[in-house]
């Protein structure tokens, strides 16, 4: 049994709606409309997203993570040109802090079921490179103009700026807004300063287990920033094909806080490997 087959198993045991239609539209011949149909489920009329679309963000109301998310699931489509993507772009001015950039996750967060991480870090939180720099990235990929694009994409290159030492989530955000934001030369040099303090959260052996961030993390698609070597993404290449579980999909590696998320985890990245190994030419 191939992978597509294996996958497709999986999540018609185990998957999201929002996944199965997903994965049928890219690799199954499926309806892209109907995946944004089921995509648009998650909308909230302030234009934001919620109804654990984050899987680990149980409550409906709108928070900017889940934003990020449909992003990435609009961009599988090709489809930054539906009208979901302004709403959600009024959304995110709506929540701005002061600073330009989006928080981390709203005060609103609490009252509702959530994972331990997703917590505010107080009453009025400032902006945050995650989800600000990625978001930003996907609207700059895909050429969208917004009044919230331009101050959001300067306060990511004065947060950038002032990088020095960084996480594994903060550099997996910074290497999308790099790769995509329009000033070339300006998002070369920082990548040229801030390469080796994004390898220091790379985990390069594909054995290891737990909260592990490897290279495919960093770069699901190619990259025309120079971050890893060919023989390094043929090796995790190989690795996330033999991480293919028995039942189809592939498992998170980091806690499951309830036993729900683990399958609504497990879809959403079962469906972002396939995209990965296609991408790279492996499927």
């Amino acid at each position: 049994m191939d992978i597509l087959t294996r996958a497709a198993a999986y999540l018609e045991l185990h998957g999201r709606l929002i996944d199965r239609l997903t994965f049928a539209a890219l690799f199954a011949d499926g309806s892209r409309q109907r995946a944004l149909d089921a995509l648009r489920c998650y909308q909230n009329p302030d234009g934001g997203f919620g109804h654990a679309l984050e899987p680990d963000l149980r409550g409906a109301g709108s928070q900017p993570e889940p934003v990020e998310v449909a992003f990435h699931v609009l961009d599988s489509l090709d489809a930054f040109d539906d009208p979901m993507v302004p709403a959600a772009c009024d959304y995110l001015l709506s929540v701005t802090a002061k600073d330009g950039g989006v928080p981390f996750v709203l005060p609103s967060v609490r009252g509702t079921a959530h994972a331990v991480w997703w917590e505010p870090a107080s009453d009025d939180p400032p902006g945050d490179l995650v989800p600000t720099a990625t978001l930003v990235a996907l609207l700059h990929k895909h050429g969208v103009e917004h009044a919230w694009l331009g101050p959001a994409t300067d306060f990511c290159w004065s947060r950038i700026a002032l990088v020095e030492e960084t996480t594994p989530y903060h550099a997996r955000a910074v290497i999308p807004f790099l790769e995509h934001v329009p000033d070339r030369a300006r998002a070369e040099a920082e990548f040229a300063r801030l390469r080796d303090a994004v390898l220091a959260n790379v985990t390069f052996d594909p054995a290891a287990s737990g909260d592990a961030h490897f290279p495919l993390d960093f770069a699901p698609e190619p990259l025309r920033l120079p971050l890893f070597d060919a023989a390094t993404l043929d090796t995790h290449l190989d690795a996330v094909v033999a991480a293919q579980t028995p039942e189809g999909g592939w498992a998170p590696n980091w806690p499951m806080w309830t036993p729900l998320v683990e399958h609504e985890w497990g879809g959403h990245l079962t469906v972002a490997r396939l995209q990965t190994l296609r991408a790279y030419g492996r499927l």
